[in-house]
């Protein structure tokens, strides 16, 4: 009985050694996690606000556009310059998109940019298709509209980006074409160098895109939002460029 008790005793306080010993490890494993976790959460936050700024920086620029219509218009007019009602039209409704483009990018988020950054190319290829074929006197170019979709995995993306980029390359290049066979002088002549380089920078969107990686979401959103900004002050500036229309453009 007596060496049975001992044995007992001995046990017990061997399981609780062990206890005793475990329980520095677990609370050392813990600590790591939360620093792990404040870690994150820091690092999440600091680009969260390094986002804010670039969209704040983007709202200012998008809002000194306005401005700079203005005052171009007058300084069109007192110099008696001119332009097409086309490029101001452009321009004007330019102006408007450029701030509901930072707008959008504010609410942008790694689950819907694929499908906004899609949208948003497949609109501009559409918009400068309908300036082509008013320029040019062509007939419509039959649309194949890409079908905007999440990014989903990385190997589904590069599927979907792959393909979302040959189908609006084939429209682009036609419209490049179009417009080289076009010439004009004057106010009809910027008008076209304007839509042209709508083109060429259509262009450069598309090869970088065929690049992209799904965890670029962010650059991609926001690199588009703001060399839309520089290409509207490029339309806003070739403004002042000529004097008047004298010839219809000659295919």
């Amino acid at each position: 009985m007596r060496r049975t008790f001992l044995a007992s005793v001995v046990v017990v306080g061997g399981l609780s050694v062990v206890g005793c010993d475990t329980r520095p490890a677990v609370d050392s494993d813990r600590a790591n996690v939360e620093s792990a976790e404040k870690k994150a959460a820091e690092e999440k936050a600091a680009k969260q606000r390094e986002r804010s700024e670039e969209v704040a920086e983007l709202e200012r620029r998008a809002m000194n556009l306005e401005s700079q219509w203005t005052e171009m218009q007058v300084k069109v007019t007192t110099r008696g310059r001119t332009s097409t009602a086309g490029l101001r039209q452009e321009v004007e409704e330019d102006v408007k998109n450029a701030r509901a483009a930072v707008a959008d990018l504010k609410t942008t988020t790694e689950e819907n940019w694929w499908e906004r950054h899609a949208r948003a190319l497949e609109r501009s290829v559409s918009d400068v298709q309908a300036d082509v074929q008013r320029l040019t006197s062509q007939k419509p170019m039959p649309e194949t509209a890409a079908k905007a979709e999440s990014a989903g995995t990385a190997g589904e993306f590069a599927e979907r980006r792959d393909a979302f980029v040959s189908s609006l390359r084939a429209r682009v290049d036609t419209m490049e074409e179009q417009i080289d066979r076009t010439k004009a002088r004057g106010a009809l002549e910027t008008e076209l160098q304007d839509t042209k380089a709508r083109i060429d920078k259509l262009q450069e969107d598309l090869d970088e895109l065929r690049s992209v990686s799904v965890n670029a979401w962010w650059d991609v959103s926001s690199e588009r939002v703001g060399q839309y900004i520089e290409r509207v002050e490029e339309s806003i500036k070739r403004l002042d460029n000529d004097k008047a229309p004298t010839d219809k453009p000659r295919s």
